[in-house]
């Protein structure tokens, strides 16, 4: 996991698997720290499970015995001077924040958080995405849901609709 999108996909499909349908991701860049808080509706973590979610050698799947994507979460937050937390609820769902450090030399970049924010709003329809990128100079918000109205009968997951909300984001994101 080099870069935030990579962080972002990684939490949003441990959302889909916690059968969220909703999945709030905040982007603010604060100075020198950028804040990413991912939080969803799905079916939250219990007690034990919270407290091995740093664990590498720990996972919920049972398709593989590692769970990578948090722990190395964690290691890019704290390589910046950062910090995570993970609180959850059992039935009420998840949140996850991280802060980084953006003047620090080991600080990831952002990806492409355009491309990425697109593929989940259009490749997986049955969640409401909801995305807010703030800066000093204002605040970027979308969602599945705002979407979908706009697009009336043309469906969400269409190939030119990819592409016109990646270049939606990416103008948003760059003007900030």
């Amino acid at each position: 996991m080099n870069d935030l999108s990579f962080h972002i996909t990684d939490i949003a499909n441990n959302s889909l698997r916690a059968e969220a349908s909703e999945v709030d991701i905040d982007i603010r860049e604060e100075g020198n720290r950028v804040i990413l808080s991912i939080t969803d509706n799905g079916t939250g973590m219990d007690e034990e499970t919270l407290a091995r979610a740093r664990n590498p050698f720990y996972t919920s799947r049972t398709t593989r015995k590692v769970g990578l994507g948090l722990p190395f979460l964690f290691q890019n937050a704290e390589q910046t001077g950062g910090s995570v937390t993970i609180d959850s609820e059992l039935g009420k769902g998840t949140k996850v924040t991280a802060v980084f450090h953006s003047d620090h030399i080991d600080m990831p970049p952002q990806g492409d958080l355009a491309g990425t924010m697109a593929l989940l709003i259009t490749g997986i329809p049955q969640i409401n995405f909801v995305f807010h990128y703030q800066t000093g100079k204002g605040t970027f918000s979308i969602s599945s849901m705002e979407i979908k109205d706009a697009l009336g009968d043309i469906p969400i997951s269409h190939s030119q609709v990819m592409l016109w909300v990646k270049e939606l984001i990416q103008e948003n994101i760059t003007a900030l």
